[in-house]
């Protein structure tokens, strides 16, 4: 169903910030009242999840519609496919006003730069939190100030400007920040916030892994081990080093992390009040979709690591919290599954666009209906994911492909990176894992080997096939599988 008229759209994304980071998804750890706001004036998805949980692939497929096997970034070290089409061109040609400020992250060749945009301007690389160097295509030099505070003054300026010179056009706005990403450093009005033990650990801090997969008890990422003093702002004290240590090691780097990493979402979460501010100044705000997302989830200490990168849902959820007052109902919760390919049709669908025409190789979905309250009968049920970067040097995530329905989640961790950019060759036995997420919201029971899963097991990989299928994706068959053709590679 096409809008009536042609709304604004404001696509504010952070980066690795992570659902449960946020007040309104009712875990605790923070406040965050301007996000809040979005949920309490509209809507908040419960089930939008990314297809690769890794920062450039999640955001080439919010671009572009596809998945990483189609637009080419299936990891951090490679370009986007730029011969697809993207949501900002489409809008761009159909006479909408488009800008971008903040993070790009998706190569450093002039290829690469963004289109479809009047205007835009944006970090290099991952960026930096104080005094960036940022670029244009005609400028480059470096901004005084806070990323955040940056980002969000560069997109209200523009907003303004774009109302006084070009008051009948739409406009589309995305503002991508840097933060929450490593290596949290928050702005020095927040540095009193969080005092240290008082931030909640997580059920899972202390989870063993016992019965998961040998890749996953042989990550770099543990809360104990893998943060370093840049992460910390300083060197692990002597008296907490070695293994009998581990415990209490593990929960002062916990509350050291986290409070850093809770302190840069208030600064988003201010900038969001502005946004939010400015529209009603503005007296646009009825007419404007406010959309509020992360590239991906992050895991908070959960099962002890933080990073993302795997399918289990803390590092696979991305928050999803919409306003759209002339269409969507205030107040109101979505349980629908979701994913990041599907973005890009829902902005077009909101602008009357036809999303195939205007983007034909797209692979997903308009999330419009069910934000709407909606209930179609043909809606699907299960999301496909794909992490392709085995076995980085930092992290040492497996490649793995799995599927997730409202209960059930399977994964196969298939051992080969199959060629993807910044992979080991490494190969590695295959291994499993289904969860139960009724029974098991956690993931602490692998029941992949349980005779009495044995039904669902075989559902899952039919749907897992079926998925793969669909999307046209190649199911790994052994070391003489087919490598992808990758696009353009660059070492960030």
């Amino acid at each position: 169903m096409a809008a009536p008229f042609r709304p604004n759209i404001v696509f504010i994304m952070s980066d690795d910030h992570a659902a449960h980071a946020i007040s309104a998804y009712g875990a605790g750890l923070n406040s965050t009242p301007h996000l809040d706001r979005i949920a309490r004036e509209g809507v908040r998805m419960n089930a939008v999840f990314c297809t690769n949980s890794i920062c450039s692939p999640s955001r080439a497929s919010i671009l572009t519609g596809t998945y990483s096997h189609v637009n080419g970034c299936a990891t951090i070290r490679t370009e986007i496919d730029h011969r697809l089409p993207s949501f900002p061109e489409a809008l761009q040609a159909t006479g909408y006003r488009t800008a971008l400020f903040g993070k790009w992250h998706l190569g450093v060749s002039e290829q690469s730069n963004p289109r479809g945009f009047d205007d835009w301007l944006i970090f290099p690389n991952q960026g930096e939190y104080r005094d960036p160097v940022m670029y244009s295509d005609d400028w480059r030099g470096t901004v005084e100030g806070y990323a955040t505070d940056i980002i969000t003054d560069l997109s209200v300026d523009w907003m303004r400007r774009s109302r006084a010179d070009h008051p009948e056009d739409p406009f589309c706005l995305l503002i991508h920040h840097k933060a929450p990403h490593r290596p949290w450093v928050p702005h020095p009005r927040h540095e009193s916030l969080y005092t240290e033990g008082a931030i909640p650990e997580p059920e899972t801090l202390f989870d063993d892994h016992a019965g998961r997969s040998q890749v996953i008890k042989d990550l770099h990422m543990s809360i104990a081990d893998h943060l370093t003093a840049h992460d910390l702002k300083q060197e692990i004290p002597e008296e907490l080093r070695g293994e009998e240590k581990r415990i209490e090691r593990t929960r002062w780097a916990y509350q050291r992390y986290m409070a850093d990493y809770l302190r840069t979402v208030q600064a988003i979460d201010d900038g969001v009040g502005t946004v939010l501010d400015t529209l009603d100044e503005l007296g646009i705000a009825e007419n404007t979709i406010v959309v509020y997302t992360s590239d991906q989830g992050f895991f908070l200490g959960d099962h002890g690591w933080y990073d993302k990168r795997l399918m289990f849902d803390e590092s696979l959820r991305m928050p999803m919290l919409v306003r759209w007052p002339d269409q969507i109902p205030a107040g109101s919760v979505c349980e629908a599954i979701g994913t990041n390919v599907s973005f890009a049709a829902t902005f077009l669908e909101a602008a009357g666009i036809e999303a195939d025409t205007a983007m034909p190789q797209q692979q997903g979905r308009s999330l419009l209906p069910i934000m709407r309250g909606e209930h179609p009968a043909d809606w699907p049920e299960s999301m496909y994911y794909r992490y392709w970067e085995h076995l980085d040097v930092d992290h040492r995530a497996p490649a793995h492909y799995g599927v997730r329905t409202r209960r059930y989640k399977y994964v196969h961790y298939y051992g080969d990176g199959m060629g993807a950019p910044g992979s080991s060759d490494e190969i590695l036995p295959a291994e499993y894992e289904l969860y139960d997420m009724e029974k098991d919201p956690a993931e602490l029971t692998n029941v992949v080997d349980d005779p009495a899963y044995a039904d669902v097991l075989a559902e899952m990989r039919a749907e897992l096939a079926r998925l793969q299928a669909e999307f046209q994706d190649e199911p790994y068959r052994g070391p003489d599988t087919p490598r992808p053709q990758w696009g353009p590679t660059h070492g960030y």
